[in-house]
């Protein structure tokens, strides 16, 4: 008999779990800040008077740096390998034939601490699944130089020329240096990241250094600039991104017959019975006018997107299943976009074809008739949410 009330009250509690309120979900992945290490290589050109060919070199570049936001980061960067110099002295003679053009190499390293900007994800929004991204940075650091003894020995050929002690201001070498220096860089550039795995991403970079005009060991008046095109690897370390779970409830009833069930016990021959009875009837109540709540759905979307998905379909089907059981009754449709991405410009559209979407969706797809849908936007100068992301959505109120 103990069996049999367990096995009534499982099925009254089943009953009561079937009448439960509706429950709507959908996620979205969020950036997460997190540190990534890059290796590089590629080659350097010198700027000089001399055939661009000639004053070309080998270069690496390794950093390590930390996305604070999906725009923002800072890297450690240090660039290396070598430069070069070089100057024509087709207008000197050694022995009575002309010199021609001389260059020299010299080695060096340069960290920079470079302040990056990912342009994409600052105009669009981050998106975890795109494939490229383009950014821009700028940095400053020092640059250490050494080894420049070729430098020295075309300064020598000069001075040793048929001319003799001929000096020409456009090549004399008068910044000539030696042993180990050391000078303040600035930087600047772009890149491009093209992502392989949710980790790995293959990139190139281009970046322009300025320095001393003693750089190349030639007065010229003006800072000395190298320029580095880098081709690389970038690894991600730790979590990149995190899922965010969005849940919007509807309101569920729990409903029950008029002959409810009525579990008793009472005790026969020393033994628990179960007995079911129906209760007395009783007349029904005069029922009370009816009260139309208003209801509200918040439709969800992702970053630079104004199609609706499967799972918050249902929610623009409650709207329309309102407005077919109420004919009097209207809905106002507002667009928002999230203020952290994007641009107030860009945002005032996102936010107007997400609203303009939900009202095209209620008038195609449920019949729903145009005069009964308010449709506005609010762009990004509204935030309903504080959590960033959930504000690329569009509200509807209908009553």
């Amino acid at each position: 008999m103990k069996f049999k009330k367990i096995f009534m009250s499982a099925a009254l509690l089943a009953g009561c779990l079937t009448a439960s309120a509706q429950q709507v979900a959908t996620t979205v992945e969020e950036f997460n800040p997190h540190w990534y290490v890059q290796a590089q290589i590629g080659g350097q050109y010198t700027l000089g008077e001399v055939d661009f060919s000639d004053l070309l070199s080998g270069n690496f570049q390794g950093a390590v740096g930390y996305n604070f936001t999906p725009a923002f980061g800072l890297r450690l960067a240090v660039d290396a390998w070598q430069s070069k110099g070089g100057t024509d002295l087709n207008y000197l003679t050694m022995g009575g034939q002309s010199i021609g053009v001389k260059t020299w190499s010299y080695n060096f390293i340069a960290p920079t601490l470079d302040m990056t900007l990912d342009v994409t994800n600052w105009i669009y929004g981050y998106k975890a699944d795109r494939i490229c991204n383009f950014g821009l940075l700028a940095g400053i650091g020092a640059n250490f130089g050494w080894n420049n003894g070729d430098a020295l020995s075309v300064k020598n050929m000069i001075l040793a020329s048929d001319q003799g002690t001929f000096q020409d201001p456009a090549h004399q070498m008068s910044l000539l240096w030696s042993g180990t220096k050391t000078r303040l860089v600035g930087k600047f550039g772009a890149y491009l990241d093209f992502k392989v795995s949710r980790r790995v991403a293959l990139g190139l970079e281009v970046n322009c250094n300025a320095t001393s005009d003693h750089y190349n060991s030639k007065k010229a008046g003006n800072a000395d600039w190298y320029f580095n095109a880098l081709a690389g690897v970038k690894v991600r370390l730790g979590k990149v991104s995190k899922t965010k779970l969005l849940t919007n409830t509807g309101n569920g009833t729990n409903s029950f017959g008029t002959n409810a069930v009525q579990i008793t016990d009472t005790p026969t021959a020393g033994k628990d019975s179960v007995q079911v009875k129906n209760p007395t009837p009783t007349p029904d109540p005069t029922p009370d006018p009816e009260v139309r709540e208003p209801l509200r759905r918040d439709i969800f979307f992702q970053i630079r997107d104004s199609r609706i998905s499967q799972i918050e379909m249902l929610k623009v089907e409650d709207v329309a299943n309102y407005l077919k059981k109420y004919p009097d009754a209207k809905v106002t449709v507002t667009g928002y976009a999230d203020k952290r991405t994007g641009n107030t410009k860009l945002n005032i559209g996102y936010a107007q074809k997400r609203a303009q979407s939900v009202a095209d969706t209620l008038t195609a797809r449920f019949g729903i008739q145009s005069s009964r849908i308010t449709v506005d936007s609010k762009g990004d100068m509204v935030q309903p949410y504080e959590q960033n992301n959930l504000n690329r959505v569009t509200i509807c109120i209908a009553e």
